[in-house]
């Protein structure tokens, strides 16, 4: 059975347990019982190779000891003793090791959620045909994972959480951290920038085993909600992280901006904030120059303050931060007063469709030297193709122009042209940091002269009035027979 298979019978085993509701449940099911199989199955590759290594599961929750025997506990003894034991043995657990101090993270906020112990054996006999220390099919799941979490988006208010794989791998790929550099994501969802930044790494610049360990070491990471925070402890270990207490579950808004010193300062910030949202009561009280609730805007005032000079960033922003007033002028201001805001990349509505549909740019920028001109690029829908969509999402092979255009690390050699301008500080000054400024060499749409136009919407209208009354007749002869 292949793990994509394999993942889709639990869904139909979940589906008939009366206590899961909905895809956000049935995720947060499996992801806590794929945690603790992929735990267990790294503990035990760790138990052979390390003399001195001892699993923080107590040896009677470990999943070899309740979950592994197809035979063992089921109906209400396996339900009892997931509620009653495992569940209060996790929470409870005591964080003397980075890795126990993870899994009790995890389990902090989680909660099973079936209700039949029959079933829930079933569920668990499944997860007991992967095998997480082969690497081929922990490779192969890894995909499926990712699949998952894009799934999750049918959840309803889970769209915050994800971040095409494309846009993510671009944004990895302009930033080239090398192993070393403090990584960070403050509001890291499912961990699609990390993930991407490790990939990125190994394919690019790990050599060494000392490699690989200077950049586990040097990665960061925050999320506040439950769900996603487990789903990206989970993506971190089945990327070869053993110890992914570098994720902390919590909300990074939350400290006060002069709170954050020097010895907290990253090198690299690569995030995609929850935008369109409020922060809770008193939340605003932590960012005195710049007083807000909008999420976003107080995560970009964040970003500058987490920098090191130098330091570089990349963050998905929605047009409202490029366009807005206020606040968000003086936000702006700060931004390229204090940083070098080198690049804008204008991605269409139809980037984030169907979960969200709304204009987003991802802004590049280094900490250090203030803005003396900002380039644009505008990417565009392929030709033949009227917008992304969830059958035709943007791939990596569609922001190739602007690959090639960016010029390296150094950016240079960039060009005008039909998709690239350029406005210089003075100018952005002048138009009161108003940001979202439309490309110069685009064609304006001829949208034809308006007097045909105000004709042909008279004769419509009239079609339309035609066609009421045309019904209406036949509903007034339907209705009197």
């Amino acid at each position: 059975m292949s793990v994509r298979t394999l993942v889709k019978s639990l869904q139909q085993i979940m589906w008939k347990d009366t206590g899961v509701d909905g895809d956000a449940q049935r995720l947060s099911q499996m992801c806590w019982m794929f945690f603790l199989k992929i735990v267990d199955d790294q503990d035990e590759a760790l138990e052979l190779t390390r003399d001195d290594y001892t699993s923080p599961i107590p040896a009677d929750l470990q999943w070899r000891a309740w979950a592994a025997d197809p035979e063992g506990m089921t109906g209400d003894q396996l339900l009892s003793f997931v509620n009653e034991e495992l569940f209060p043995g996790l929470k409870g657990l005591r964080p003397a090791t980075p890795r126990a101090r993870t899994i009790r993270d995890v389990f902090e906020d989680a909660y099973n959620f079936m209700k039949s112990g029959q079933l829930l054996r079933q569920v668990i006999n499944k997860i007991n045909e992967i095998d997480f220390n082969n690497l081929s099919e922990r490779q192969h799941f890894g995909d499926i994972y990712e699949q998952l979490l894009n799934d999750l988006q049918n959840a309803g208010n889970a769209g915050e959480y994800y971040t095409p794989r494309a846009v993510t791998a671009f944004m990895v790929e302009r930033i080239d951290p090398r192993p070393g550099e403090i990584v960070m994501d403050p509001a890291c969802g499912t961990g699609g920038f990390l993930t991407c930044a490790m990939r990125h790494m190994r394919a690019r610049h790990i050599r060494l085993p000392e490699h690989e360990d200077a950049m586990q070491r040097s990665l960061r990471a925050v999320e506040k909600k439950p769900l996603p925070h487990m789903l990206c402890v989970t993506n971190m270990l089945l990327n070869g992280i053993e110890e992914p207490h570098f994720v902390r579950h919590d909300n990074t808004l939350a400290r006060p901006l002069t709170s954050w010193t020097r010895d907290e300062r990253v090198d690299i910030v690569l995030t995609n904030p929850p935008f369109g949202g409020k922060e809770e009561d008193g939340i605003e009280n932590n960012f005195p120059t710049f007083r807000t609730r909008e999420t976003a805007d107080l995560f970009l005032a964040l970003i500058i303050r987490l920098l090191k000079p130098g330091g570089r960033a990349a963050v998905v922003l929605p047009d409202g931060s490029l366009f807005g007033e206020g606040i968000k002028t003086r936000l702006k201001e700060h931004l390229m007063a204090e940083c070098n805001l080198h690049t804008i990349v204008r991605l269409p509505n139809s980037v984030f469709k169907p979960y969200a549909s709304i204009g987003t740019n991802l802004l590049f920028f280094e900490k250090g030297t203030p803005t003396t001109e900002t380039w644009f690029w505008e990417h565009r829908v392929p030709e033949g193709q009227k917008a992304y969509s969830m059958t035709k999402p943007i791939r990596l092979d569609h922001l190739a122009g602007c690959a090639d255009w960016w010029g390296g690390a150094t950016r240079e050699g960039r060009v005008e042209g039909p998709q690239a301008w350029k406005v210089s500080a003075e100018e952005i000054k002048a138009r009161g940091y108003n940001l979202d400024i439309k490309n110069p060499h685009a064609e304006a749409e001829d949208l034809g002269d308006p007097e045909h136009l105000l004709a042909a919407l008279d004769e419509a209208e009239a079609e339309v009035t035609r066609l009421r009354a045309a019904l209406k007749e036949i509903l007034t002869e339907a209705l009197a027979r």
